[in-house]
């Protein structure tokens, strides 16, 4: 059994008089990444970055304040103080106070996953009862919870023999996607296009297996790191980069093409070469053909 990690959080979970401890433990971890530091190649130094303020240059630390922008270079300045002063006390308690299909939340709003655990023996029973009601009810729970100075919206579903909590994000925190779908026309879609579409989509229907896609990127990254590290040559492959091409495809052959490679590449059928403007088949004699398979 893997040791756990440390809790993020601990406190209660409360379903109106129900409550129990509980800890939340971070389901996704950033360990592993391809981000890339600056390094002053002549020196082997890594570049540091020092906070300067325009026409005067670096700045002691303790001179800076937050400001909030209220308009072009123009800002209210908000003293540490003052941001205590409104800074939410951590809670200790998620209350759900509302209950909603998981089917009905935006996906968008869905943030950050946490695994929710009883802390300790005394808690388990509660939280095993809060999850078969959810699961039995098809429903998630919606409630608040303060982290570090921030209230979250949260929702709280069953998984597996414990709870998911999914931090959400707020309304205002989302941008109306109109602006950037308003150009799509309203048109009609041809129908066997739709339908050759919805074939390539059925053929590759399968249960979700998220090991199944990897990083390349990453992985590759790795690669050379560890190949630069042990002192190898570096090589290539000498392939270029394939780029799809200029060309203007019409999309019902592509899609045409796409259902008849997966059929087994069978090539098309008669009508569809009609359609396509392509040449009729001709026919071959009982004796032609059986000639030929002696052949």
């Amino acid at each position: 059994m893997p040791l756990r990690s440390r809790a993020y959080w601990k406190g209660y979970l409360r379903l109106s008089l129900v409550s129990m401890g509980v800890e939340l433990y971070a389901a996704a971890v950033s360990a592993e990444t391809t981000a890339l530091h600056q390094i002053h190649k002549p020196s082997g130094k890594r570049v540091r970055y020092e906070k300067v303020a325009p026409g005067l240059g670096p700045v002691e630390a303790s001179d800076i304040v937050k400001g909030f922008e209220i308009g072009d270079d123009s800002y209210v300045v908000l003293e540490p103080e003052e941001l205590d002063e409104i800074k939410l006390e951590s809670s200790r308690s998620i209350e759900l106070v509302q209950f909603v299909g998981r089917d009905e939340i935006d996906p968008r709003y869905f943030d950050r996953p946490f695994y929710v655990a009883p802390e300790g023996d005394v808690s388990t029973e509660g939280l095993i009862v809060i999850r078969e009601a959810l699961r039995s009810a098809g429903k998630v729970g919606l409630g608040q919870l303060t982290m570090r100075g921030r209230e979250n919206l949260v929702a709280v579903m069953p998984y597996g023999k414990g709870l998911l909590l999914e931090t959400l994000r707020y309304a205002n925190e989302l941008r109306a996607a109109d602006a950037y779908f308003d150009d799509i026309p309203d048109q009609k879609v041809d129908k066997e296009m739709v339908a050759l579409a919805s074939e390539l989509i059925q053929r590759k229907i399968k249960p979700f297996d998220p090991a199944a896609f990897k990083d390349s990127y990453a992985e590759a990254l790795r690669q050379l790191v560890e190949r630069k590290r042990k002192g190898h040559a570096i090589v290539t492959t000498g392939e270029e980069e394939r780029r799809p091409s200029a060309k203007v495809i019409n999309l019902i052959e592509a899609l045409k093409r796409s259902v008849e490679r997966g059929r087994g590449g069978r090539g098309k059928t008669a009508p569809e070469s009609r359609r396509a403007g392509g040449p009729k088949p001709a026919r071959r004699s009982g004796k032609a053909g059986a000639a030929k398979k002696r052949a």
